[in-house]
């Protein structure tokens, strides 16, 4: 059996970063989402508003620049918690997943209580999600995508990211049943029996409604009859030698 080729998806673009930005600078006069900018260039809403705008323009890198500006400059301003996302956003969007993985690490241990953890959460899980391997290969980031998305679901079941969360949760519950199988099958065809057996009853146990639940019914059927088989024959020698 040849392992399922892996397709990794395009990230997923945040806009919580410029949904905030509309909503902070909204009643201010003086700034124009769509138009030039009159608040002074290195006030903390002038810097933010500029990398907020260099990310809708799809410069990740230079939006990093001018949200790092916020927080380093501004360290006390509310500007800076947000600034902290836009960072992680951007290293996010600029698929440095593993970057981004920490900044969000640290966004959710500093502010433990801000309402922006749960999408932090949900990203942390995103970020393992789009390093995954395929699945003949080692699936660390895959287990750390589910724990994540598991701990997001469990702490904030309200949460809009939750609901998205389970979505996400189903497709790498999928994907672990899938090489569980993949090696209960290479098991299999090389007689094996035990160990199969033991792949497709975690399969049956810990991952069923994933579309396998059928096929692995006559899997567990075929690597008991092995193992059955195994016993027979080890009496079978065992009695000719006189051992019983």
């Amino acid at each position: 059996m040849h392992a399922k080729k892996f397709v990794k998806t395009a990230p997923l673009k945040s806009v919580l970063t410029l949904l905030l930005l509309s909503l902070i600078l909204g009643g201010c006069s003086s700034f124009s989402l769509f138009g030039k900018r009159d608040l002074p260039q290195a006030s903390p809403e002038g810097l933010y508003a500029t990398a907020a705008e260099e990310y809708k323009d799809g410069n990740y890198k230079k939006a990093r620049e001018y949200f790092s500006r916020v927080k380093e400059e501004y360290p006390l301003h509310e500007l800076s918690v947000l600034a902290e996302i836009g960072i992680a956003d951007s290293l996010y969007s600029n698929k440095d997943y593993e970057e981004a993985k920490d900044a969000y690490s640290d966004f959710i241990s500093l502010h433990p209580i801000n309402e922006n953890v749960p999408y932090a959460v949900y990203q942390t899980g995103m970020c393992h999600y789009h390093r995954m391997e395929a699945i003949d290969r080692d699936q660390t980031e895959t287990i750390n995508a589910r724990k994540e998305w598991e701990k997001l679901i469990a702490r904030y079941p309200e949460s809009k990211f939750s609901i998205m969360a389970e979505k996400m949760l189903k497709e790498v519950k999928q994907r672990l049943a899938e090489r569980e199988f993949y090696i209960g099958n290479f098991y299999l065809n090389h007689k094996k029996y035990k160990a199969s057996l033991a792949r497709f009853e975690k399969i049956a146990a810990e991952y069923s409604n994933v579309g396998l639940d059928y096929k692995i019914e006559n899997y567990i059927k075929e690597a008991k009859t092995g193992v059955d088989e195994e016993e027979k024959e080890k009496l079978r020698a065992m009695y000719e030698q006189g051992r019983v």
